[in-house]
């Protein structure tokens, strides 16, 4: 901390802010990391920037789920219908993106650095869940493809408060910078007002 700047052309990507997760038992509560990442979603609209709401699903016979061995296998993602639409809060609003993705990160298998740099995207701020899956792995993701990244510490959580602890502090900073959502909005002014 503190973000210093935001690319003029920065994306906004939201990870896994969907119906379905918000049964899930979050460290921050998961209405308080929607409500900040509609605040994002609405300024960076304003600012006529990109807006990109990524889900994950699997399809109904689980073909795409993961099947590699590990000591701890992933959550299980429920198939019913719903689960993936993304939370009313956050729109979908017309011109967002929308991706669907089968993985953590939201870059594997997915056209989104494709639509990113078709748009001249260098700069992303990045929100959702979960610190440690999701976003951590589209943050790294995105590290290696040379995005400057921002995130919006009070707009992302996680399942486990040890682990969201970790790699708020320890990851992020490695990748970009970390900041709240009104540090980040504050950035985001000039960009607003030259959209104007």
């Amino acid at each position: 901390m503190p973000a210093t700047a935001l690319d003029p052309k920065t994306a906004l990507v939201v990870i896994d802010l969907q119906k379905g997760m918000s049964a899930f038992p979050t460290v921050h509560p998961f209405p308080v990391v929607v409500a900040n990442a509609a605040r994002l979603a609405a300024a960076f609209r304003r600012a006529k920037l990109p807006v990109v709401l990524v889900t994950v699903t699997f399809s109904a016979d689980g073909g795409d789920c993961f099947r590699s061995r590990a000591d701890v296998p992933p959550r299980a993602i429920p198939t019913t219908p719903g689960f993936a639409g993304v939370v009313p809060e956050l729109g979908p609003e017309p011109g967002d993106l929308l991706i669907v993705k089968r993985q953590p990160n939201a870059f594997y298998g997915t056209e989104l650095d494709l639509q990113l740099r078709r748009r001249g995207v260098t700069g992303i701020v990045l929100t959702g869940v979960s610190t440690s899956s999701g976003v951590d792995g589209t943050a790294r993701a995105a590290y290696e493809r040379a995005y400057n990244l921002t995130f919006a510490v009070d707009a992302i959580t996680d399942l486990d408060a040890a682990t969201h602890e970790h790699v708020v502090k320890k990851v992020y900073p490695k990748l970009g910078e970390v900041d709240t959502t009104d540090a980040i909005l504050a950035l985001l002014g000039p960009l607003t007002a030259a959209a104007t």
